[in-house]
């Protein structure tokens, strides 16, 4: 078995299509609307394959009451991998300069991670890794 696709609901669908595309290199797929619903999403997927990240937009979705920068129970983060150090540290940088939150890192983790944690546009963590 393997993960073959994780879901996150957003507010601005091409915003989120565009952050995902220019920092990591995702690829889009054509996007899927269902008029019915008000239901439009984007397939995201990333340069060396794996599991492919659904960003999805509809009304009514309710707001996360959650604070960005805490932690709260359920899934927390998307990891990407980047390739190497240099790569994490480069990205954190371009990353910052361009305005976003970078909440930790670059570091290296207890169990050997070298990462950096930075907020999307819509402030879902990020963790940058090798």
């Amino acid at each position: 078995m393997s993960i073959e696709h994780v879901a996150v609901w957003v507010r601005n669908l091409e915003q989120m299509r565009s952050f995902y595309e220019t920092y990591f290199g995702a690829t889009a797929n054509d996007k899927y609307s269902n008029v019915h619903k008000g239901f439009s999403s984007y397939f995201l997927s990333f340069p060396d394959g794996g599991p492919r990240l659904e960003i999805m937009q509809m009304p009514g979705i309710l707001e996360n009451q959650g604070e960005a920068v805490s932690q709260w129970m359920g899934f927390t983060h998307i990891a990407l991998s980047v390739g190497s150090e240099a790569t994490v540290d480069q990205l954190t940088e371009r990353l910052r300069s361009d305005g976003f939150t970078i909440v930790d890192g670059p570091r290296r983790t207890g169990d050997g991670y070298y990462e950096s944690v930075a907020l999307d546009p819509e402030r879902n963590r990020v963790e940058i890794t090798v």
